[in-house]
């Protein structure tokens, strides 16, 4: 054991020979003819390369299912060597220990059970990269190593990720891995779910919908307790199994985990991480030509005199080439989520960008704009948008009277006064979310924008904002505007209500544009 200090050494073997007396001991109390349960027992029959394991806290995976079956391959002579990777040595350590169980209860030979602290240069600095190994007669090893992707490079065997969710660059620890199967190797990826938005779920997620040909094998607490995990528990301890006790003991384990027990123990990620829209889901669909415009005042800017003409000179500087810049021959629709004080209002304007596709024209943010500064701003857009089909307003709080206002000017067949719930989030949050999964959706390259997203959870399986504020690029607080704004224009795109995208908006013949817009702001000023 080089570079291990005797008391080092010590303490390292002590750990490991503990953990193999205890197993051992649970191996002979329940010497029962079929040892492993029955979710073990259909893990260890399938011979797939790749299998993914999404499991249950304490039901037995990395023992029944890795340990196991890492010994008798180590052990046959036409089998391959075994490479480990927990999140931490503790890990490592208790599988070692497990792996030694198994061996004295197969009897298989053994030869040596050695702990190392090896000396490594990666990227060019010097790492420790501590190494449990059991060699076999057969000459294979069971290795198990720290969480570095560089780790599994130049082996070939059969590699074990464990509670993969956990580690630090998942992605780099698959692609390492992935080599084996290059020699005929084998990959196992398994573990308790750490939230929607984890590299894990998402492999998950994509062998479900078939665009990665892996096995999946999913074990919940409840189905581990029907197949007998706590009948094995009760042999283990010496005590008589009744179905009362094991429905005591499976209301126990639920308390304890509390409102984590749907991911710990039901397989179901959270919501934890914000992550309905990952990071990478957006920045696929991202144009930095697409401009966002900010538009910001102190809050003693509301009492200024002179508050609309200065809007009316920056609409014309710096939103007037925005619009002209739009395609006139492509219908354009809004959203808008609106905020006063302690939230941006935000206003998305998007545009079709071909059949079923639209791009956004630009992102403009509102920050502690008084009230009728944001009605002359959106009269003018509106106003001057290009064949303009549709447009939704986020119409709770504050936001009624400003929606309100545009339903009175342009009528309800264009503008849309919504009451978001949890149940017009179900139904269109998903459609958007879609867009971006097909890439039929053009968004600006934003950072601030991909915090908003991310402040989309899952709860009780329905899209919702979660609570919380992140600070934005320009150091002040956000809450997920961005998003709104997005599902708000999406879903206006989706309308099909008369009449039909591009026929004259609704307003007095009468007027003309200039003369509509000089009468609103005589109007916002007498106000």
């Amino acid at each position: 054991m080089a570079n291990l200090n005797a008391q080092q050494e010590k303490e390292l073997l002590d750990q490991v020979k503990d953990i193999q007396r205890e197993r051992v001991g649970q191996f002979k109390a329940s010497s029962v003819p079929d040892v492993l349960l029955p979710y073990q027992k259909e893990w260890h029959a399938d011979q797939s390369p790749v299998r993914i394991l999404v499991k249950s806290r304490r039901i037995g995976g990395t023992w029944g299912c890795l340990a196991a079956e890492a010994t008798l391959e180590a052990a046959h002579r036409g089998g391959m060597n075994q490479y480990y990777v927990g999140y931490n040595k503790e890990m490592a350590a208790e599988f070692i220990g497990d792996c030694a169980s198994f061996a004295k209860a197969y009897q298989v030979v053994a030869s040596e059970i050695s702990v190392s602290l090896d000396k490594s240069v990666i990227d060019d600095e010097d790492k420790d990269i501590l190494r449990y190994r059991i060699r076999m007669a057969s000459g294979h090893e069971i290795v198990a190593l720290s969480s570095k992707p560089s780790n599994l490079r130049g082996h070939q065997g059969h590699a074990r990720l464990d509670e993969a969710a956990f580690h630090d660059d998942l992605q780099a620890l698959i692609d390492a891995a992935m080599a084996f199967l290059i020699w005929g190797g084998r990959v196992d990826i398994c573990s308790t779910h750490f939230g929607d938005g984890n590299p894990f779920n998402q492999i998950v997620r994509e062998v479900e919908a078939g665009k990665l040909k892996y096995s999946v094998h999913k074990v919940t607490f409840d189905q581990a307790l029907e197949q007998g995990f706590y009948q094995r528990i009760c042999l283990v301890k010496g005590e008589v199994w009744t179905l009362e006790k094991q429905r005591a003991f499976r209301d126990q384990i639920y308390a304890l985990y509390g409102t984590a027990a749907d991911e710990e123990l039901g397989c179901i990620p959270s919501a934890g991480s914000g992550a309905y829209f990952t990071r990478t889901l957006i920045e696929q669909c991202q144009d930095e030509t697409i401009p966002v415009v900010r538009f910001a005042k102190k809050p003693e800017w509301v009492t200024d005199p002179q508050r609309i003409e200065q809007t009316e000179i920056w609409c014309e500087e710096v939103l007037r080439p925005l619009i002209d810049n739009m395609d006139m021959g492509q219908r354009s629709v809004y959203g808008q989520d609106f905020g006063r004080d302690g939230d941006l209002s935000v206003i998305r304007i998007m545009q079709a960008n071909g059949a079923r596709r639209w791009r956004v024209a630009f992102d403009l943010e509102l920050r502690k704009i008084p009230f009728d500064v944001q009605r002359y701003i959106m009269h003018f857009i509106i106003d001057r948008l290009p064949l303009f089909h549709h447009a939704k307003f986020d119409a709770r709080g504050n936001g009624q009277s400003h929606a309100e206002a545009a339903l009175q000017e342009y009528g309800e067949q264009r503008i849309d006064c919504v009451m978001a719930s949890p149940k017009w989030y179900n139904e269109f949050f998903p459609k958007y979310k879609s867009a971006y999964e097909d890439r039929t959706i053009i968004v600006p390259k934003s950072e601030d924008a991909i915090a908003d997203h991310r402040r989309v959870v899952l709860h009780q399986g329905s899209p919702k904002m979660s609570d919380g504020r992140d600070r934005g690029s320009d150091g002040l607080y956000r809450h997920g505007d961005v998003a709104i704004a997005g599902v708000m224009s999406y879903a206006a795109a989706l309308e099909e209500s008369e009449p039909a995208a591009g026929s004259t908006v609704d307003v007095d013949p009468m007027q003309t544009l200039p003369t509509r817009m000089e009468s609103r702001r005589r109007t916002t000023m007498w106000r």
